[in-house]
């Protein structure tokens, strides 16, 4: 199991974005979160099979129909037992 968090900028927020990832992290079987920033940019924490967690990046950068995303920056991170599911955070 892998972690990572994923910042994304572009046109990422009022578009669906966090619904969108919330539905690609359950096709990927991945947990963590994902939330808006106050800068603009998107923040996604995921967790799973090392396979999992780059196809959700691919469907990350790819975006709903209507964002544009213009950079994912990822960080690597220890895997943290506490997430069991994947949420949208406020």
């Amino acid at each position: 199991m892998i972690a990572r968090k994923f910042f994304i900028r572009g046109h990422v927020q009022g578009v669906g974005y966090r619904y969108f990832a919330q539905r690609a992290a359950a096709r990927h079987q991945i947990r963590g979160y994902v939330r808006n920033l106050d800068d603009g940019r998107v923040e996604a924490f995921a967790q799973g099979a090392e396979r999992a967690v780059e196809a959700f990046k691919h469907d990350l950068a790819a975006g709903p129909t209507h964002s544009s995303v213009k950079d994912i920056e990822e960080i690597v991170l220890d895997p943290d037992k506490a997430f069991s599911t994947f949420r949208i955070e406020r």
